[in-house]
């Protein structure tokens, strides 16, 4: 049995552990970095991405998100090739019921007032967010009705007035051939307290064996359809948002922001700020929010990320972007 150190030597080990806290404490402070967040808080700080707002906005805005929560699939094989090495998960009712509550969680914790999701597979998926979420009394699912599909969305505090649906628009390649939407653009106009608010919850065609010409191609349609109904509701505050698959400065986001018809609220941010994901230790901002010229306003220096410390957010490979707008007087 051993036998404890003297009094002496306890309060020396004392001293130099407290000294030794004293200098880390004091190497911290100066290096400016916070002590880092659990698995289940945003990440902020200089470390991990920028400081997030107050959750008191700017009197009058609206908190309008974009999120894709990575492959929400119900408890239902409806391709019959499910789990395992297939593309369409299959996870047991517990499984999905966690998944479910995880992102709830972080989907609330973004104190926005619309939401636009990607990777929805079905209404069952987003009813297992919305039961989860009661303050989000609204709610719309962009299904293609192909199976496995993983779908975009809207999460709405306000009236869903209507709906509109664009996937069977005929769009062009470079190379001239025809193509569609690889999703939904999914099309919801919202009753903000009087003032109407439209927003277009999108998803490009990701890289995964990858199809440039398509991703162009929905840009570049998105582009005009967002755009044309913004001139169609002049006194429309119009949002675009989404996971588009690429980054600032690359042919489908440059395309997208041709004759300044869409401001990328990012913008406004440094890059450092603004990614989303992470590919092979690269930092991309590939999850955008765009306001159409027109009816409404950005606030200033709201877009921010929300992340957790490995950088997706609420167990989603992605991060999720929010800022804050006002419609029209």
């Amino acid at each position: 049995m051993s036998r404890p150190p003297p009094p002496a030597s306890r309060d020396r080990k004392r001293l130099r552990a407290a000294a030794l806290l004293a200098a880390l404490l004091s190497l911290s402070a100066c290096e400016g970095r916070e002590t880092p967040p659990g698995p289940e808080e945003p990440c902020v700080g200089a470390a991990c991405g920028p400081q997030q707002p107050p959750d008191t906005a700017l009197e009058g805005s609206v908190r309008i998100a974009a999120f894709n929560v990575q492959r929400l699939f119900d408890t239902v094989c409806d391709s019959g090739e499910c789990g395992g090495g297939n593309y369409e998960a299959l996870p047991t009712p517990s499984e999905f019921g966690l998944q479910a509550d995880r992102l709830a969680s972080a989907i609330s914790r973004l104190n926005a007032d619309v939401v636009l999701l990607a990777e929805v597979e079905t209404q069952a998926s987003l009813d297992a967010l919305t039961s989860r979420l009661p303050r989000f009394g609204y709610s719309e699912l962009g299904e293609t009705g192909a199976a496995a599909s993983v779908d975009v969305a809207v999460l709405s505090v306000h009236p869903i007035t209507d709906v509109r649906g664009h996937r069977e628009r005929t769009l062009w390649r470079p190379d001239g051939s025809a193509t569609r939407f690889s999703r939904e653009l999914l099309e919801v106009h919202l009753d903000v307290e009087g003032k109407k608010v439209i927003v277009f919850s999108a998803h490009f065609r990701s890289k995964s064996n990858d199809d440039a010409g398509r991703r162009f191609a929905e840009a570049v349609a998105t582009r005009d359809i967002v755009a044309g109904a913004a001139q169609a509701a002049p006194d429309a505050l119009v949002i675009l948002g989404g996971d588009l698959n690429d980054v600032p400065g690359s042919e489908p986001i440059t395309a997208l922001e041709r004759d300044s018809a869409l401001l990328r609220v990012s913008s406004d941010r440094p890059a450092s700020e603004t990614w989303t994901y992470t590919y092979h230790g690269d930092h991309q901002a590939i999850d955008h929010l765009y306001l159409a010229r027109g009816g409404g306003s950005y606030v200033p220096g709201s877009f921010r990320t929300a992340r957790d410390p490995r950088g997706g957010y609420g167990g989603s490979d992605h991060a999720a972007v929010y800022a804050d707008f006002l419609p029209a007087p």
